[in-house]
């Protein structure tokens, strides 16, 4: 038969699931996009800084001629000790690449970079994949390390990578997975010489379509279970959705009967039944009740550097980087708005963010409002840990805060339209359906934090009219949060009167 080629990549899509790499190969247009270009980008970054945690290095740059790459790398290994960075092995029709392999007199070392703050088990599946084939290509391989991001570092004025980073021998795991390493491969090439282009392969859903990493091929695989079902209730955790579906509990109809919590049968209830709206008006009133003028609708954005870029802040630290602020001063007064966006040039941007909140909501009685209070509260407490001249500032700001999402999350107001959640995105159209200057599908860019944050960390590669195009995007997505908030605040006022 035929040998599969395989990369480590492709290896570890097999061990989590070899369905996902016969569709990445024969279907791949039915996956669904991740959007993790983020995620990749942190990854390269790291990768590129870890290279230099043993001194000088030699690196093989990626080109699509393999054998190329393949034969610089035979090239550098007759020098006696050196380093190199990108070194390309194939034994077997098995190739990979290693991040970092160190050489000596005697021997290798091999040294798989991630951007991860510890070790899953499919790391180890990794680099026992990379000690499988070079140590078969006969080089003594001496250890075999992963290294990882240290989430405890604090960074200094200057970075050092040193601290930044954590390296762990796994040596001994390596070594004793080389026989399921051996099977494996066999296995897989099985596999896939039984299923051709034309002999999909039957495979169930199982826990390992999320574990250890989302698979892009959900929805196909459940296109033909009915809707809503028991992978729709929300909050409820995998593994409980799993038992009912391996016991055909599948169909929201099948399941309303079921002992789960109530929070899912209610969700389950409303949606089979089309309940009305559940509206539990005194909890609404003790919200508005605690509401003291001038009111101040604000709402976060935040971005992660797994490379810590500011002094003071740890790697994945979540950095405030952007506002917006609805104010009313006085009962019957009209709406201000008022914003901040981080200059993508300032090198203390969440003192920045902090100085001009504090500027914005002066009052020291007027409530703070937001939705999801555990979010600002926290980044608020970060910022006077780090700025202890503007703790009492911060304290002043988390003590006047009032959390609008509290009716929603203890479902004391709840609709079908909710569909079992309390996000701000799941609420807001359920409360105001099919007006489109709330619709947050109609915003240009920028749609969702996720987006906000990916944004905001690729502005510095654009130009300055891309950047403009850009932080208007932001801007005005920003802003659709805390109108939000103003809208909900409405109709709790309606709805009490």
């Amino acid at each position: 038969m035929s040998k599969l080629s395989l990369s480590k990549s492709n290896y570890c899509k097999c061990v989590q699931c070899e369905k996902m790499f016969w569709l990445e190969r024969y279907k791949p247009n039915t996956a669904t996009p991740r959007g993790n270009e983020s995620v990749l980008e942190t990854g390269k970054q790291v990768g590129e800084l870890a290279k230099g945690l043993f001194g000088e290095y030699t690196d093989i740059s990626y080109s699509e001629d393999f054998n190329s790459r393949l034969e610089k790398t035979k090239n550098l290994l007759h020098d006696k000790s050196n380093i190199i960075t990108e070194a390309s092995f194939v034994f077997d029709n098995n190739f990979c690449s290693v991040d970092i392999l160190k050489k000596d007199s005697d021997g290798v070392e091999i040294y798989e970079v991630k951007s991860s703050t510890k070790i899953k088990d499919i790391n180890l599946d990794d680099v026992s994949y990379q000690y499988f084939v070079l140590s078969n290509l006969g080089l003594n391989v001496k250890k075999v390390a992963l290294v990882y991001i240290n989430n405890k570092y604090i960074r200094g004025k200057e970075l050092d990578i040193m601290q930044l980073f954590t390296i762990e021998d796994v040596t001994d795991t390596a070594m004793e997975k080389q026989d399921e390493i051996r099977f494996n491969i066999d296995s897989f090439n099985n596999f896939m010489e039984k299923h051709t282009k034309d002999n999909e392969p039957s495979f169930d859903i199982g826990k390992y379509c999320f574990d250890p990493y989302t698979c892009a091929f959900w929805e196909y695989c459940t296109r033909d279970l009915p809707r809503p079902n028991v992978f729709d209730i929300m909050g409820m955790q995998k593994r409980s959705k799993f038992k009912k579906y391996y016991e055909g509990k599948v169909s929201f109809l099948e399941l309303e009967n079921e002992k789960i919590n109530p929070k899912y049968l209610e969700q389950i209830d409303f949606e089979l039944h089309n309940r009305e709206p559940k509206i539990e008006k005194q909890a609404i009133q003790e919200v508005l009740d605690s509401l003291n003028y001038p009111l101040y609708f604000i709402d976060y954005e935040t971005c992660q550097y797994a490379i810590p870029k500011y002094e003071g802040t740890k790697p994945y630290q979540q950095i405030p980087f952007q506002y917006s602020l609805h104010i009313i001063q006085e009962e019957g007064a009209p709406l201000e708005h008022r914003e901040y966006l981080a200059d993508i040039g300032d090198e203390n941007p969440i003192r920045t963010f902090a100085e001009c909140m504090i500027k914005d909501m002066p009052d020291h009685s007027g409530s703070v409002i937001v939705y999801n209070k555990a979010f600002e509260t926290t980044r608020n407490k970060e910022i006077g840990e780090m700025y202890p001249d503007l703790k009492e500032e911060m304290e002043r700001i988390n003590n006047n805060i009032v959390d609008l999402m509290i009716p929603f999350k203890k479902r004391k107001y709840y609709t079908k339209d909710m569909k079992g959640s309390y996000s701000i995105k799941y609420v807001l159209p359920a409360l105001y359906p099919d007006d489109p200057e709330l619709n947050y599908h109609e915003l240009p860019l920028v749609h969702n934090g996720g987006e906000a944050s990916n944004a905001f960390l690729n502005l510095k590669d654009k130009n300055s009219e891309e950047q403009k195009i850009i932080r208007d995007a932001l801007l005005k997505y920003c802003e659709l949060d805390t109108y939000a908030m103003v809208k909900i605040w409405e109709n709790f006022k309606e709805l009490t009167q």
